[in-house]
């Protein structure tokens, strides 16, 4: 009698595995990721991301508003005209907590609901609008109405469709000169806040280091977390970022603790460490969250009602809240090509997956940074190093939040990690964001002119928003000219037209007053 030996097992293939109802939700398995990865993924971004605890406090935490107070309402000055420290220290205290928590919230359900792998927090740039244009104007609450307004309104153009209509009208090259362009713009972003690139007193825009040389510890360390996610990545060592940002801010801590480097204030102690200082005085400390609902939603526009419509004192506000909307609006439509390029998430029609859900959330995000009187919260492009990592799903989003809050009990460490740790990760992005470049037809000027604009910029400008207004401009100009205005989307006539107010608004509101 002849015995049948049994067939070895075969393994399964992904789509064949038994998954658990969390895999299941979040698609671990069927993105061709793991737990591993996605939690590795989730503390890359948030310590790419986790500087602007430290950085919007000293944006909208020091600035005083129309009345002369500070977030919290406590004045900025005393009657001698002197700055009263003690004040400006508990208004930062404020912010700190009160940026964590808003990201950690809103970042989580971006996981959960947009599950989608992306981070969430106040947006640079926008709190700078909001702190050195808008809150002189008025009072603090006041200009913190204005960005409830603002999210509120790109909201309900999520619910009626017409934020999703506008992404999807954006022809494929545009969306590859986005992504590109993204990638310059963190390259950038990670070399100014590394002090790599700075901007001299009465020199070119932008120099090498200090003098043009790499001078100082800080530097240094920049140099160190370059080389060494660029040696992890091409031994393909897994975590290589967040190895990298562990590894080098563990060298900065050591070189604080025998140098005493100090930081970089202004013009004093050029050769210091940009943003936070790597030395650990405490762990642990209690948040106090007094400024969450410290918002007065219709206030500003007081002045335009309590006589009558007055459209001399309204314009200027609708504007104001047109600039922050259209910033908001873009910036994220970059940032979640640019991450879903990257992941390799986008669908044949080159669209991520839960769009709907993504923009919903990121909406609502703008509205809660203002409830929360952090100014507006937006997708941050930092995700793309977590995607770089590995993440893939948002379970790595609600890695990401969760580290956000425990960030308000452990700030002290959390602080610890200078810029010129992570820094290096988002100039290592940038590097691997430029391939797709090769997508562009750079032989057509009707998609290479609009690309070329989209991308430099970027960087150029330090706007996402600026770059893309002008790509699209001259995307719908050069169609028009070539007799080709059929093979534009009408969507993308409505949407250059606003970009053209959005450049010219200074002009507007001076002819206006």
């Amino acid at each position: 009698m002849v015995t049948k030996s049994p067939k070895a097992a075969q393994p399964l293939r992904p789509s064949q595995r038994e998954v658990g109802p969390i895999d299941n939700y979040f698609q671990i398995t069927a993105r061709g990721s793991t737990w591993g990865r996605e939690v590795r993924g989730g503390l890359v971004t948030f310590f790419t991301m986790a500087y602007i605890i430290a950085l919007n406090p000293l944006i909208i935490g020091t600035a005083p508003d129309g009345s002369g107070n500070l977030l919290g309402g406590l004045p900025f000055k005393d009657a001698s005209g002197q700055v009263i420290g003690a004040n400006v220290d508990h208004a930062i205290m404020l912010v700190a907590a009160a940026t964590a928590l808003v990201a950690g919230v809103m970042t989580i359900l971006m996981g959960v609901i947009g599950r989608f792998p992306i981070g969430i927090a106040t947006g640079l740039g926008l709190n700078a609008l909001l702190a050195f244009v808008i809150a002189p104007q008025m009072t603090w609450p006041q200009a913190m109405g204005l960005v409830v307004i603002e999210g509120l309104l790109i909201t309900l153009l999520v619910l009626t469709g017409f934020r999703t209509a506008v992404f999807r009208a954006v022809p494929r090259s545009l969306r590859t000169a986005i992504s590109v362009g993204i990638g310059l713009f963190i390259a950038f972003v990670g070399l100014v806040d590394g002090g790599i690139i700075r901007k001299p007193a009465g020199g070119p825009p932008v120099e090498l280091g200090i003098g043009g040389s790499l001078i100082g510890w800080p530097m240094l360390v920049f140099v160190i977390g370059l080389f060494a996610v660029a040696v992890l990545y091409a031994k393909r060592v897994k975590g290589a970022m967040l190895i990298s940002i562990v590894a080098t801010t563990i060298v900065a801590v050591l070189i604080e603790a025998f140098a005493k480097v100090g930081p970089k204030i202004g013009d004093q102690n050029p050769t210091g460490w940009v943003l936070n200082v790597p030395e650990l005085n405490k762990v642990v400390s209690v948040p106090d969250l007094g400024l969450i609902g410290n918002v007065d939603v219709f206030g500003a526009f007081g002045p335009s009602f309590a006589n009558g419509f007055q459209i001399h004192l309204f314009l200027p506000l609708a504007l104001l809240v047109f600039a922050l909307m259209l910033a908001d609006f873009f910036d994220t439509m970059g940032t979640v090509v640019a991450v879903a390029s990257e992941g390799d998430l986008l669908d044949e029609h080159n669209n991520p997956p839960n769009l709907n859900a993504i923009l919903l959330v990121d909406s609502a995000a703008a509205a809660a940074g203002g409830i929360g009187s952090v100014s507006s919260n937006t997708s941050y492009i930092e995700s793309t190093a977590g995607v770089a990592e590995g993440a893939r799903t948002g379970l790595a989003s609600v890695v990401t939040g969760v580290g956000f809050l425990l960030a308000m009990f452990f700030a002290p460490l959390i602080n610890i990690v200078p810029s010129e740790a992570a820094t290096p990760v988002l100039v290592f992005v940038g590097f691997l964001m430029m391939s797709q470049v090769a997508k562009v037809n750079w032989d057509d000027i009707e998609e290479g002119l609009p690309a070329f604009l989209t991308m430099v910029l970027m960087p150029f400008t330090f706007s996402i928003t600026v770059g893309i207004g002008a790509g699209f401009i001259m995307f719908v100009v050069l169609k028009l000219v070539r007799g080709k205005a059929r093979q534009v989307h009408p969507l993308m006539y409505v949407v250059s037209s606003l970009f053209v107010i959005y450049f010219v608004q200074g002009l507007i509101s001076r002819l206006v007053s």
